[in-house]
């Protein structure tokens, strides 16, 4: 067997490891500057989420043509962008 020396290794490796990840990925700055970012790309915006679902059926339609025209707008600009270059 090993001996104690190398038990005594592991144990401290086993308490090292788990405090040092909660020391670095659990610094504010650093969730600021490296989660932050990536969650604003990943997720839309406040602005761009809807709070209130529509409860009867027209208002789902507008919402779906809103959407739509949201989608055509971007694709019509996308193009035109296109042309331009």
């Amino acid at each position: 067997m090993a001996g104690p020396n190398l038990e005594i290794f592991k144990f401290s490796l086993y308490l090292f490891v788990p405090i040092a990840a909660l020391v670095h990925f659990g610094d504010p700055a650093w969730y600021r500057e490296h989660v932050v970012p990536y969650r604003d790309r990943l997720f839309p915006s406040a602005e761009r989420t809807l709070n209130s679902l529509p409860t009867n059926q027209s208002g789902i339609r507008e919402e779906l043509e809103r959407i739509k025209a949201e989608r055509n707008a971007r694709a019509a600009a996308r193009v035109a962008e296109q042309e331009k270059n």
